[in-house]
């Protein structure tokens, strides 16, 4: 896959950037190499091979050290909420941005 400068053009306006032609192109080179590791990657042949749950397991047996899932502060949804401007049934509202 090969990114054009329309197609960065197109990624700028979506994000809302203005972009030199000088940083245009810098952005070009540097996407679409990072889209030919991406490939190089992909051609790798990864049949059979088992993935991995954690990195280190790739040495040896490992055990995740989870600390048990316990409530450890007070509820305080009503203290953060009071310098809001708009609160509905817990929620924070806050003006529509989608186009």
């Amino acid at each position: 896959m090969s990114l054009t400068s329309s197609d960065i053009a197109r990624i700028a306006n979506l994000a809302r950037l203005e972009l030199t032609s000088e940083h245009s192109d810098r952005m070009l080179n540097q996407l679409n190499s990072f889209f030919d590791i991406v490939e190089q990657m992909r051609a790798v042949d990864t049949i059979g091979i088992e993935p991995l749950a954690h990195p280190v397991a790739a040495i040896g047996d490992i055990a995740l050290r989870l600390r048990e899932d316990v409530v450890s502060e007070p509820n305080q949804r009503e203290a953060n909420q009071k310098s809001a401007p708009e609160v509905q049934n817990g929620l924070f509202l806050v003006p529509k941005v989608i186009e």
